[in-house]
């Protein structure tokens, strides 16, 4: 052997006995290893325990730890490369268009300064832009929208421009006169009108119903005076437009032409008063689109004016001059009909639902329409804009009327509520909580405007005074919903239509009129 040959060490493991030792003692008193079915036994007996080759990963978990330390140490070299305006109203603004907040409860300056190196870190430097880019892209597409809902105009006929130019040489004179008016009314002393008022509210509360008469087989939707008072004309929904004689409630004649309901039916300014009997005294509309003019002697209609179908039209008005009739049309659009042309001379659209009701100012300047959209506008029919927008029921609107002191409007809705616009001051200046049931129909007083009154699907119908719109009377007899209501122009009779298929005059007992 030589130097260089180390001797081999050979090392000697420790035995390991498998088995209780009980066993394995046994085995050495015999003299005997134990066999394949011993270890068995044992095995099942719960005495040796042999992993089938389980095992846990050391290095799987001791490299996520590692990740997660490196990421940290990563984020705080970040953290301090991060350059941080020293200005605290710099810091703050940048949190600001981070979205968050800018002050904790407790936090100084240089807390907030820290925070914000953290937030940046996690974000990144670019996150300041792209926040920015974010708000620019917004901001485009408000625009965008607000690009599309901007108010278009397009060109009109030539007869719009003409019918522009006569209902402006026609409302100007009338405004003068309005005006001058309202200037003399204020030279009255306030006691006297005071007194007036009193006088007026004493006639109002002694109202009783003078007479009830059965006006169809069917409800009746629509109820009109005649500018001289003495004539009422019903509309029914068996279509079916009935003339009746003021104060006796005497059956005069039927008009027939309509085939299925009638929304409403109205006469022109100067019937029965300078016009002729044979000319357009009357129009009415139903829910089939058709629109009819009528005369005073004949069942049938003189004229037809048609342009509305498949689309109901629910309620039409004529202008204070007569010679336009405003009609609404369920295809969210009101038109303007030039009777004298024979010819709709402007198709308005504005509402996002069916337009329900229309109203003319007395100078014959403004209109006022309701929509089921629970919106109203005011046009300025000289100009054909829109010069307010009624915002504030909540509902549908069903109704409305000018005041004849021409800066007043009164809008009834399905939201059981009248309210008061005012024009000058282009907002709702009070709502009256009028009914337990929808508002159907609103009228003031003709030519004073000193009270306002409201039909309701509750049964009743109610008087406001002016301007304070207290209750002063409740007009209570019909024994379902009052679909219709007017005022006869000499002031002396109410007149209110019910689905119970019946109409009803109501008078002062006290002298004066209503």
């Amino acid at each position: 052997m030589s130097d260089e040959d180390e001797p081999v060490v050979v090392p000697t493991g420790k035995t390991v006995h498998y088995g209780s030792l009980e066993v394995v003692e046994l085995a050495r008193q015999v003299g005997e290893v134990p066999s394949k079915d011993a270890l068995e036994a044992a095995k099942e007996a719960g005495h040796i325990n042999i992993s089938e080759g389980g095992h846990f990963d050391l290095e799987a978990a001791e490299a996520e730890n590692q990740a997660e330390v490196l990421a940290e140490f990563e984020k705080r070299k970040r953290a301090r490369q991060i350059h941080v305006s020293t200005d605290d109203s710099e810091v703050k603004a940048t949190l600001r268009q981070l979205g968050e907040p800018i002050c904790l409860f407790g936090e100084g300056p240089a807390e907030r300064r820290e925070r914000l190196r953290q937030l940046l870190a996690v974000l990144g430097e670019d996150a300041i832009k792209q926040k920015k880019t974010e708000k620019e892209i917004e901001v485009t597409k408000k625009e965008e929208q607000e690009s599309e809902n901007v108010t278009w105009y397009h060109e009109g006929p030539e007869s719009l421009k003409e019918a522009r130019f006569w209902i402006a040489e026609f409302s100007i004179p009338r405004a003068k006169k309005r005006v001058q008016k309202q200037k003399n009314e204020k030279l009255i002393p306030q006691a006297m009108k005071n007194a007036q008022q009193q006088e007026l509210q004493k006639r109002i509360r002694s109202i009783t119903n003078d007479c009830s008469q059965i006006g169809d087989n069917r409800p009746l939707s629509y109820c009109s005076f005649s500018p001289n008072s003495q004539m009422l004309a019903t509309a029914s929904w068996s279509g079916l437009c009935k003339l009746w004689s003021i104060p006796d409630c005497k059956f005069i004649r039927n008009l027939r032409g309509h085939n299925c309901n009638v929304g409403g039916i109205v006469f022109h300014p100067q019937a029965t008063v300078g016009l002729s009997d044979t000319s357009c005294c009357m129009a009415s509309c139903g829910q089939d689109g058709s629109v009819k003019l009528w005369n005073l002697v004949d069942e049938e209609p003189v004229a037809d004016i048609e342009g509305h179908a498949p689309y109901r039209v629910s309620r039409l008005k004529y202008h204070p001059s007569g010679r336009f009739l405003g009609t609404c049309c369920f295809d969210h659009s009101w038109r303007l009909w030039d009777l004298e042309v024979q010819e709709e001379v402007l198709h308005q659209e504005g509402h996002s639902k069916p337009v329900y009701d229309i109203s003319f100012q007395i100078d014959g300047a403004l209109a006022v329409t309701g929509g089921l959209d629970a919106y109203g506008r005011v046009w300025d029919l000289r100009s054909g804009r829109c010069i307010m927008f009624l915002e504030g029921h909540l509902q549908p609107i069903l109704s409305t009327d000018f005041n004849d002191d021409g800066f007043h409007v009164a809008t009834g809705s399905e939201d059981n509520t009248g309210k008061i616009w005012d024009l000058r001051q282009r907002k709702c200046v009070y709502t009256v909580p009028s009914h337990t049931n929808l508002v159907s129909v609103v009228k003031f007083q003709p030519h004073h405007g000193n009270y306002l009154i409201t039909a309701s699907y509750d049964n009743t119908t109610k008087i406001w005074g002016n301007p304070n719109w207290a209750p002063l009377k409740t007009l209570a007899g019909h024994e379902s919903k009052v679909m219709g209501m007017d005022i006869s122009p000499d002031l002396k009779y109410i007149a209110t239509c019910s689905y119970d298929r019946t109409f009803k005059l109501w008078v002062s007992e006290s002298q004066g009129g209503i």
